[in-house]
């Protein structure tokens, strides 16, 4: 299982990339690097303020190819499958009120 370091600086990119929708939460990372749906991946998160990085699994479940419109980055979205630590709930705690945001995202 491939393993990806994921640090979020602030707030703001973090919301970017979360991904609510999915039923178990999920996090947008921008990469060039060449992913098939499904692939299962290891996220060391580092959320913003926090001393250490948090580990979740999760399998690809968005693809966001380079040149897409909008200009969106390139990247992938990984779906929660084994999260231990309880990344989704920390995430959701720190974005509060700006998960009803209209702001754009990554992703939808």
């Amino acid at each position: 299982m491939e393993e990806i370091p994921v640090d979020f600086q602030d707030l703001k990119e973090l919301y970017r990339c979360y991904m609510p929708y999915l039923k178990n939460g999920g996090i947008f990372i921008k990469t060039l690097n060449n992913y098939s749906m499904g692939q299962s991946i290891a996220l060391d998160v580092m959320l913003p303020d926090a001393l250490e990085s948090e580990r979740v699994s999760g399998k690809v479940a968005w693809i966001t190819p380079n040149g897409a419109q909008n200009s969106t980055p390139a990247g992938v979205g990984i779906g929660f499958i084994d999260d231990k630590n309880n990344v989704r709930d920390k995430i959701e705690k720190l974005l509060g009120g700006m998960l009803n945001s209209d702001d754009p995202t990554y992703t939808m």
